[in-house]
């Protein structure tokens, strides 16, 4: 990255107050419990290396970082122009003309030569020039934000879609256990069938419980492969590039972050920071527009050269001062209809901002409610499992003894492969809550790494 990043980083703006939003923060989130201090880089919490280079290497590479990169470099550029307005310009002015006209049966010719600088400027009496810098500035500072949002943004899906890899290839490795597992069964079935021990009902019921693990293996290994494809692209690397991603095993959850208050959001959450700033600098165009309306004064100065040689061009000189006062009598509501209608962006802006405000503080809630009833969700599954287990012996036991047929020991089979397979979904759920709700908080880190990457 550049450190153009940083161009007008003393340009900061205040966010809305809640009042003006018309809503009410709540005091505190809903859920809370024992908490852990979190650092800034969130995704350290996993405790992987394979997880922090894969994101660190994206955030150099990604490319729609790059454009949001670039909007900022053009919203800096806006804001150079819009600050040239407050001082003079000078223009260095040079012409040569020749006139010729009829007198009678002659032809006379005028030469004319000038070398001048012009200078003019308008007087910000009212503040225009002044509101519209402002403005200026403020969108330099909301597409900043717009930029560590995205870069935010960025990290939690790479860390969802790294997940993800993990549990479809902690599921292949199930559905491959789960089919030996049944294949051996199948087995044993078939030499009880020579024997005389099984009929040949069971043996087709095994062979389907076989067919349906076989099944599950083509789309797993198809997700697999897009999402490889996926965190591929987002690196800025073609779908098939090799990633040299070997975690086969979920990460330990450590306890969950410290939420804070809701209020926190209002500066912690870099999509909020980008909605106020934008409210502030349609709040600064209104000013302008409201200035517009009035006189504007401009003055001109002119220094030069002038002559009707070349040679003599040095020789002549002048200067001229002029002021102009213009001043908008009747534009048949123009200028009254760009004011009403800033105004209205306004009034855009912030409904705009206060709903950003709930969704996050919803966001937060669900985020926390979310992973903590997936936790009881998986304690409950863990248990189901263990029943079923117990179930399996028992039913592989009494069909042995001859007490049962096989349809006992295929539903309790059935049931627990699904059982595993279930949990090991469910705990990526639980890990997806923990990225959403760090993501939710937001946080600061994102200056930090544009700041380490800007020389």
């Amino acid at each position: 990255m550049c450190s153009a990043v940083f161009l007008f980083a003393c340009a900061h703006a205040v966010e809305p107050e809640p009042t003006q939003l018309g809503i009410a923060l709540p005091e505190t989130y809903s859920l809370y419990e024992e908490a852990v201090p979190a650092p800034d880089r969130w995704w350290e919490t996993f405790g992987s290396e394979e997880l922090n280079l894969l994101i660190t290497e994206t955030l150099d590479t990604n490319l729609t970082l790059k454009i949001f990169l670039a909007r900022l470099e053009q919203s800096q550029a806006l804001a150079v122009q819009a600050g040239a307005d407050r001082s003079p310009d000078l223009n260095l002015r040079a012409g040569a003309s020749e006139t010729s006209r009829s007198i009678g049966d002659q032809t006379v010719s005028d030469s004319s030569f000038n070398l001048s600088l012009v200078s003019n400027w308008e007087l910000d009496f009212w503040g225009r020039v002044r509101a519209e810098y402002s403005a200026a500035l403020l969108d330099v500072e909301a597409s900043r934000e717009d930029l560590y949002a995205a870069t935010f943004t960025l990290a939690s899906e790479v860390t969802l879609k790294w997940l993800e890899v993990i549990s479809v290839r902690s599921q292949l490795a199930l559905y491959q256990e789960q089919l030996e597992t049944n294949q051996t069964i199948l087995e044993l079935m078939e030499l009880r069938y020579l024997k005389g021990f099984a009929n040949v009902l069971d043996i087709y019921q095994q062979r389907q419980a076989v067919a349906e693990n076989e099944a599950g293996f083509p789309q797993l290994e198809a997700r697999l492969q897009t999402l490889l494809h996926d965190l591929a692209v987002l690196g800025g690397k073609p779908p098939r590039a090799e990633l040299g991603l070997k975690t086969a095993k979920f990460p330990d959850l450590s306890g969950q972050p410290e939420a804070g208050i809701p209020a926190d959001l209002l500066s912690r959450r870099p999509d909020l920071r980008a909605a106020g700033l934008k409210l502030r600098a349609a709040e600064s165009q209104v000013a302008a527009a409201r200035a517009d309306k009035l006189p504007a004064v401009n003055l001109s100065a002119t220094a030069g050269f002038r002559s009707a040689t070349f040679s003599d061009l040095l020789e002549r000189w002048l200067t001229t001062l002029a002021t102009n006062l213009t001043w908008p009598l009747y534009t048949s509501g123009k200028k009254t209809a760009a004011v009403t209608r800033q105004e209205k962006i306004v009034e855009e802006r912030l409904a705009f901002y206060g709903q950003a405000v709930l969704n996050a503080i919803r966001e937060v809630e669900d985020a926390m409610v979310r992973e903590h009833r997936q936790t009881d969700y998986i304690e409950s599954l863990n248990r189901q499992l263990e029943i079923s287990r117990n179930g399996f012996r028992e039913a592989v036991s009494r069909y042995r003894k001859g007490l049962s047929d096989y349809l006992p020991v295929l539903t309790a089979l059935t049931s627990t492969q699904r059982l595993e397979r279930t949990i090991v979904q469910a705990r990526l759920e639980r890990l997806n809550q923990r990225v959403k709700l760090h993501r939710a908080l937001g946080g600061g880190w994102m200056a930090e790494e544009f700041e380490k990457t800007g020389d």
